[in-house]
Parts: C-alpha cells; sequence; structure tokens
C-alpha cells in the first residue's frame, strides 16, 4: 500500500477511535443527561415572576422577561436569598422543604480578625452569580429540591445566649425533618450547631471537619471562642469525639492545647501532607469510616480557612498551604455522596475579600454537597 494510502487509512482508524472514546467522556454523558431533567419549577417561577412584577414592556422580545426582576434573571439584581431561592418568612412552615439556609452572623468568638458576622450577607448576595444546573452532577437544585431561606437566627452580644439561640434554630429545622444549611459567622457555631442537630438524632452522629486549625481547646481567653467547638461539641453524650474526622490541620496556628485534647480524646486528626500522600479518594474513606462507625448521622463543618489563604483572602485565620479549591469541593462532594444531617460553612469575612472570591467558593461548597446528595438519592423529595 502506498504511503499516503496507509496514511489515510490510519487517519481514519484514528478518528473511529475518537468518535468510539467521545462517548465514555464525562462531558458528552452529562449533556445527554440535561435532557432528562424536567423544567417544570422554571416555568411555573417564570409564570409567577410575569404575574407579580408585571408583563415586560412591548418592545421586549423575550416575553418571559417580566417589567420587575423576580427569581433568578438578572443575576446582578433582585433582593437576594441564598440561590435566590424563596425567603420563608414563616419558619414553622420549614417542614415542607427538603433544606433549609440559615444564616448565623456571629463573630464574638473570634480572636484575631473579626467581620464573619457579615458572612451570610456576602454568601447570599454573590449566590446569586450561579444557576440551579450543574453540568457535571447531572442535577437542577430548582427542579429536583424543595430549598427555602429562613434568613438570619437573631444572634446578640453574648457568647451564650447566642449559642442557645442557634441551638434552638437549628434544632427547629431538624425537628421538621428538613436538612438545616448553615451560613457562619464564625467557627464557634460548630458547638451550638452540634447541639441542635444531635438532640434530634435517636444515636450517636460523626463530624467531619476541614480545616487548618484543629478547634479544640477547651476555652481560649477564658472563653468558648472560635477556637474551641469540638472540646464542647465532643461533650455532647451523643457526639463522640472518636466519631470526629478533622482534615486539613497543620501549620503554624494549631495551638498545643488544642492538639493535647485531641491526643486524649483519639479523634482522628490528618494534615494537608496526609491528604497529599493518600489523595482525596482514599481521604474520604478513612473520613467516612471514623464518622459513621456506630452512627446515625453525620455532621459537616467546612471552614473555609482550610483553602490555601492565596484563594481565600476573606477569612479571619488565613494561613498558606492548605486545600487547593478542587481538593476540598471534590472531598465535600466524595461525603455527601454517603448523606449528611447537616452542614455548616463557617469564616467567611468579607472585608478582607477580594472580588467576593472566598463567598463565592463557600457558596459553591453549599451547592455542591446538596447537588451530590440529590444525586445520590440522599434529599429531596418533598
Amino acid at each position: 500500500m502506498a504511503f499516503w494510502d496507509q496514511h489515510g487509512l490510519n487517519a481514519r482508524r484514528l478518528q473511529n477511535n475518537v468518535e468510539e472514546s467521545k462517548g465514555d467522556l464525562h462531558g458528552i454523558q452529562a449533556a445527554h443527561a440535561e435532557a432528562l431533567l424536567p423544567s417544570t419549577r422554571a416555568d411555573a417561577e417564570i409564570k409567577r415572576g410575569l404575574e407579580l412584577g408585571l408583563e415586560g414592556a412591548a418592545s421586549i422580545g423575550d416575553r418571559t422577561i417580566s417589567c420587575f426582576s423576580r427569581g433568578e434573571l438578572p443575576h446582578y439584581a433582585g433582593i437576594n436569598t441564598f440561590l435566590k431561592m424563596p425567603y420563608l418568612e414563616d419558619v414553622r412552615r420549614v417542614g415542607e422543604y427538603d433544606a433549609a439556609i440559615l444564616g448565623v452572623p456571629f463573630d464574638i468568638g473570634t480572636t484575631y480578625r473579626s467581620g464573619t458576622r457579615f458572612g451570610p450577607q456576602a454568601i447570599r448576595r454573590i449566590s446569586a452569580l450561579y444557576q440551579t444546573y450543574n453540568y457535571e452532577l447531572g442535577v437542577d437544585l430548582r427542579e429536583q429540591l424543595k430549598l427555602c431561606d429562613l434568613g438570619d437566627v437573631f444572634t446578640i452580644a453574648n457568647i451564650e445566649k447566642s449559642f442557645d439561640q442557634i441551638t434552638k434554630a437549628v434544632s427547629h429545622v431538624m425537628s421538621q425533618g428538613t436538612m438545616p444549611i448553615i451560613l457562619g459567622g464564625d467557627h464557634s457555631i460548630g458547638y451550638p450547631c452540634v447541639r441542635g442537630v444531635a438532640e434530634n438524632i435517636d444515636g450517636d452522629i460523626g463530624i467531619i471537619h476541614l480545616d487548618r486549625h484543629i478547634d479544640i481547646q477547651e476555652k481560649d481567653m477564658d472563653e468558648r471562642m472560635h477556637t474551641t467547638p469540638w472540646f464542647h461539641a465532643t461533650n455532647i453524650k451523643n457526639a463522640k469525639p472518636k466519631n470526629l474526622v478533622q482534615i486539613g490541620i497543620g501549620g503554624w496556628q494549631v495551638p498545643r492545647a488544642g492538639v493535647q485534647v485531641g491526643r486524649e480524646r483519639g479523634t482522628t486528626i490528618m494534615t494537608i501532607n496526609d491528604v497529599e500522600t493518600l489523595g482525596i479518594d482514599k481521604v474520604a474513606e478513612m473520613a467516612l469510616e471514623v464518622a459513621w462507625k456506630g452512627c446515625k448521622a453525620v455532621y459537616l463543618s467546612f471552614d473555609i480557612d482550610s483553602i490555601d489563604c492565596g484563594f481565600v483572602p476573606g477569612t479571619g485565620w488565613p494561613e498558606p498551604g492548605g486545600f487547593l479549591p478542587r481538593e476540598a469541593l471534590k472531598l465535600m462532594q466524595l461525603v455527601a455522596k454517603e448523606g449528611l444531617a447537616a452542614m455548616e460553612v463557617v469564616e467567611v469575612a468579607p472585608a478582607y475579600d477580594i472580588s467576593d472570591t472566598t463567598a463565592l467558593l463557600a457558596a459553591r461548597a453549599v451547592l455542591d454537597v446538596l447537588a451530590t446528595m440529590t444525586a445520590h438519592g440522599k434529599i429531596g423529595g418533598k
């Protein structure tokens, strides 16, 4: 066979191989999966927007556009709830929803840079940049999940009274069979949030905690601060320290007092070095095994400062050398596949942020967890 004939034959074979292998691409599969998703709630939202916001001016060609902004679009307009989901003014109706967003604008437990009381506002505001559909996961949260925003817990200038408010709020949501998604706030809220979850679980609960800091000493400056949540959470009868997994710990901001408690209580601590050595999949497998052992539910705590501070400048305790955003998101997706009772995102301090990048990652973490749980049948159906 002549050289050019052989070359042409090889080229055709290569093209055929490429065409055959394209079907194995996640991107191609995701494109086909989108066709299976409904648009019922999106259509209803457009109809509602036209009714409440008036039809658009006569010159507007797209007749789904209303005169006053209602719903998702434009992303830069409107009054922001999380992902522009319905604001539920009557919190007694929270049981009608699969998951509920509640802000905890509290930073009295901060030991260095304050400002996380504005975290919930910042996360809600930038969440408007996202739509409800995720291409890779093949999920549309608007269509597959009933999600609402309850607004913020009324926290006050007293740590212990605010803790009581937070516990009551989280417990109320849990008692109605709805998943609480908590937007912090400093990390001291981990304790009252777990307390609110634990009193609604008939059995033990595990905790998976992403952070650079160990946060398990008893007190800091004579108070229960954002460096102490897991000491007090693991004193709760059904939140045992053996089911606490802490991932990403390390660097120069890990107090020895906390290390001593972790050692004494036998918690599972994994550093970023462990993550690099073992890989995200293995770390997730180990975390799930420890957190779920003998437990009925697992709580996820995502401290935004677990991410390398080059990616998240807007936090009170920035530390180099943490997770890459993609690593943390992948880890949380793997954890969420098994289901979660509740989730918190803490330590977003927008005054130090640049271009909303820190708040954006916080919102993305929540969306990825909810979408993963939806895709794996761990939430939804109301």
